[in-house]
């Protein structure tokens, strides 16, 4: 009995050996096509940015109160340098323990206190002081920790979109846009390509102006957030991965980006919910000497009602 219980011990061993092998090959195989993928998206945006070397910045941030990660996420115009104001403000909520993942974008006129240099529009922040000033007069006026920043070359993000949407990315355009975006669109449901996506979402010269942009700016990064975690897209991610590094400055490591991304793209195809400051009710129009105009933020009420959209 012992005798024919070591054979068949012996015949499922050898079954299993050769099922194991190739399973170790295939992650072999894998792990050396997405290192392969991701170096030559680093070389092929390399060939658009050049030499350009990153700022170098420091950065004190933590978790917020609630033992989530927040992101904060930054466009910025012309070069990045010190001199440039943040063309678009956002930051990535993420919370590992309810794997929420959210986004607040916050209106670059929105007239707040800086640490240190008065009451000025707060995309004013990063080009007094970076990313840490920024950080400071978030954490000043809405109590709200940020532990990583990134901040993104526009250019960097045409680049993904062409890569990874070669049919472009199905926008419904809601009328004529062409005032200082590089680009014409006509309204109507259609696919845009890297360049015409980013105009869309910068377009703020109309009766509505920066609350439209805000809008739109939510509304693609949704959608494309949404088209990257289908399964089609897997196969490309190495690659798209590679593309964006050169373009992105954070003081994120990449571990702690593929962990965050490995739960994201895990979820599926489930909406981000989104959130504005100020929130409605909650500013007043004005105009500034030096500033031009502003809107007058309700700290208390913004603050309030940023922390309840964190936390439900």
């Amino acid at each position: 009995m012992r005798y024919e219980q070591r054979q068949q011990r012996r015949r499922k061993k050898s079954v299993w050996k050769p099922i194991l092998g190739i399973i170790a090959l295939l992650i072999l195989c894998i792990g050396a096509y997405s290192y392969f993928q991701y170096k030559q998206g680093i070389k092929q945006s390399e060939k658009v940015i050049g030499d350009k070397k990153k700022q170098e910045y420091t950065f004190s941030g933590q978790k917020d109160q609630y033992g989530g990660t927040n992101i904060l996420l930054l466009g910025i115009d012309k070069d990045g340098g010190r001199n440039s104001r943040s063309d678009s403000i956002m930051i990535a909520h993420y919370n590992q323990g309810k794997g929420t993942y959210k986004l607040t974008s916050i209106m670059r006129d929105s007239y707040v206190d800086i640490p240190g240099h008065g009451k000025h529009k707060i995309n004013a922040a990063f080009a007094l002081g970076g990313p840490e000033l920024l950080r400071k007069t978030i954490k000043e006026n809405f109590d709200l920790d940020i532990q990583y920043y990134a901040i993104i070359d526009f250019q960097g993000f045409v680049q993904v979109i062409d890569e990874a949407f070669p049919q472009g990315v199905e926008i419904d355009v809601e009328k004529k846009m062409s005032e200082y975006i590089g680009v014409k669109l006509e309204p109507g449901l259609q696919r845009l390509d890297g360049k015409h996506l980013l105009g869309y979402a910068r377009f703020r010269h109309d009766a509505v102006g920066d609350f439209g942009r805000v809008e739109r700016q939510q509304k693609v990064v949704s959608k494309v957030a949404s088209e990257l975690t289908s399964i089609e897209m897997l196969p490309k991610l190495p690659k798209l991965v590679g593309i964006v590094v050169p373009f992105v400055n954070t003081n994120m490591d990449t571990s702690d980006m593929l962990f965050m991304a490995k739960g994201f793209f895990g979820k599926g195809k489930e909406d981000i919910d989104t959130f504005r400051i100020p929130v409605k009710n909650g500013y007043k129009d004005a105009r500034v000497g030096g500033e031009g105009a502003v809107l007058l933020v309700d700290v208390p009420k913004n603050r309030e009602a940023l922390h309840r959209f964190i936390t439900e």
